[in-house]
């Protein structure tokens, strides 16, 4: 069986180099605070197998949960020297190879894909899957990254096999700590959801929405799914808890509404309230750092008028569809 856990390890061991990679950069004044950040990152990967299997004691990724969050506030991690290929070797290669430089990253789809609709359902000769139960696509998405890679240096041929790791290391020193920012936002979700947050709100929400107004309850759930995403960061964490506030006891239980077009629906909003906070690190802030854009927040600042209608949009089309 192929496990997902080898996959983190590898991701684990690629931090760890990372690591290296900085500590040995002197050109990088925060150098020795920078190697600190994705060296606990990285060692965390492969912990995290010994605590799952309880093997480890599970504080100590707290601590080191903890010790990124204050090298995170310390201004880690930093850039140093880029060792990459040129601007005029980048514009070479796209005029020598023009839409083949897309192939890598169709490459990742399309495997994932694959893993996902066909693998997943191979079994051994002893009936066991090929694939660990409820991993498929993240498996898939691990060798797909592999495979990717070797067709990128197939393709483009580097002159040192290093440069993909000096080029995963610029796009991590421009991204910096946001890069983890989505980890740690689905544990917040998860904590949400185990400490009962979800039914405290839904106690609060008891004295808000006026007796039997469905539009009003409606608009509670898209709106408070949207608000929890912009504080969170991620609507598959504010999901839980606004649907086990409203979403399920008022909208389906009460008002007898179709979960399917409910949930698909908050859902949506969840995502409008996405498009309009830097917490969603991955959205919002990676691509301005990677295009290194003079506003960080100008992704945020362009999508914000698009956001509010939509929300509107989703409360009108819950009410008129989803009862």
């Amino acid at each position: 069986m192929i496990k997902v856990e080898w996959f983190y390890w590898l991701c684990g061991l690629f931090f760890v180099v990372i690591a290296l990679q900085v500590l040995n950069d002197r050109s990088n004044p925060k150098r020795l605070g920078s190697a600190a950040f994705w060296g606990i990152l990285g060692v965390s990967f492969g912990y995290g197998t010994f605590v799952v299997n309880k093997q480890a004691p599970s504080w100590l990724l707290g601590i080191a949960v903890i010790g990124l969050a204050v090298l995170a506030g310390s201004g880690f991690p930093g850039k140093g020297a880029e060792r990459t290929t040129t601007p005029a070797e980048r514009v070479h290669l796209a005029d020598r190879f023009g839409n083949k430089l897309f192939l890598p990253a169709l490459v990742i789809p399309m495997v994932a894909a694959l893993f996902g609709a066909w693998l997943a359902k191979v079994k051994l000769g002893d009936g066991s899957l090929l694939l660990q139960s409820g991993s498929a696509t993240i498996i898939g998405l691990g060798v797909a990254s592999i495979l990717a890679l070797i067709v990128g240096m197939t393709l483009l041929r580097p002159k040192s096999p290093a440069i993909p790791m000096h080029e995963g290391r610029r796009l991590l020193e421009h991204i910096g700590w946001t890069a983890i920012l989505p980890q740690m936002l689905a544990t917040l979700g998860l904590l949400f959801n185990a400490s009962g947050v979800g039914k405290a709100v839904g106690r609060v929400t008891d004295h808000l929405v006026p007796k039997g107004s469905l539009i009003a309850a409606v608009a509670l759930y898209c709106i408070g799914i949207a608000v929890f995403t912009i504080i969170m960061g991620n609507a598959f964490a504010a999901f839980p808890v606004m649907t086990a506030a409203v979403g399920w006891p008022l909208l389906v239980q009460q008002f007898h509404g179709t979960p399917a077009v409910v949930f698909a629906i908050g859902m949506l909003a969840g995502f409008c309230g996405t498009l309009c906070t830097p917490m969603a690190a991955n959205f919002n802030l990676v691509p301005a750092a990677l295009l290194q854009m003079k506003d960080q927040y100008g992704p945020i600042k362009a999508q914000i008028p698009t956001a509010v209608p939509l929300l509107g949009c989703n409360i009108v089309l819950m009410y008129f569809f989803a009862f």
